[in-house]
């Protein structure tokens, strides 16, 4: 048996991977790349190049090509395998029979990955919109629990008017007194600019004490602009006002945008 790259070089392993050396040579190839890593890594690595070559390289360029790495391999083969002493003129019809089969096999292996490349991107393609349907139905069931959480008619409404330069603003809050949660609809509200955040605040009148329930967190993420906050506070009115990133510990005034008595406390 010659050594690994004699046996590279001769071409005999693109006659393997081309399917035209005869079954008892098959088997040999076969048992030997089983046994040695170096010439299974070269028998992938031509199964590689054939795709790669009839993907990217024209069909005639592919038959200039594979007629030339064929034929070099039938002449080397026959340096090293020859087992007849005299030429016979008919093994030529085999190897040009040889060569059609090979570019028929490139041709189909090209057909083959194309085909698999399709089908990989369908499967991506049914992957995004089961992503996306997944997505939805989430919102939808989402949506379904806030509007059954506004329907309760035990929650106190209070309606947040706007103040000051920001009267064309409005916001919403629908108070749960038994969960001690409030529900936050902002969608009067324009997008905070960068660096700012939206304060909400709980308010006591007499004495005026404002109480920080928080800072409202992405907003622009959240389309439905509904956020759920807790209040464990006798609330007697809201306030949203505009903060730095963070949030204040006392309310800027000059940025109060809504303000709302609580009525039917």
């Amino acid at each position: 048996m010659m050594d690994n790259k004699k046996l590279i070089e001769s071409g005999i392993l693109e006659l393997y991977v081309a399917g035209v050396l005869s079954e008892k040579e098959n088997i040999k190839i076969n048992k030997l790349a089983q046994e040695n890593p170096e010439v299974n890594q070269e028998i992938l690595a031509i199964e590689i190049a054939i795709i790669r070559l009839t993907e990217h390289k024209s069909l005639k360029e592919n038959k200039e090509l594979i007629y030339k790495r064929v034929k070099k391999a039938i002449n080397n083969n026959k340096q090293v395998t020859t087992i007849r002493n005299n030429p016979d003129w008919s093994s030529y019809y085999g190897w040009a029979a040889a060569l059609i089969i090979g570019v028929a096999l490139f041709w189909s292996l090209s057909q083959n990955y194309k085909l698999k490349s399709k089908i990989e991107i369908a499967n991506n393609q049914q992957k995004e919109l089961e992503t996306k349907l997944e997505a939805t139905t989430n919102k939808i069931t989402k949506a379904k629990s806030i509007i059954n959480i506004l329907r309760n008619d035990k929650l106190t409404q209070v309606s947040l008017i706007g103040q000051g330069d920001y009267k064309n603003t409005h916001a919403k809050v629908y108070w749960n007194k038994k969960n001690n949660y409030v529900y936050l609809d902002t969608q009067g509200l324009p997008a905070p600019p960068k660096g700012m955040t939206y304060q909400l605040w709980s308010l006591t009148l007499n004495p005026l004490t404002p109480t920080n329930l928080g800072t409202i967190e992405d907003f622009a993420k959240n389309t439905d602009k509904i956020f759920e906050i807790e209040n464990k506070n006798n609330s007697e009115a809201f306030g949203i006002t505009l903060e730095p990133l963070g949030g204040s510990k006392a309310p800027t005034m000059a940025k109060l945008y809504t303000l709302g008595i609580v009525t039917n406390s």
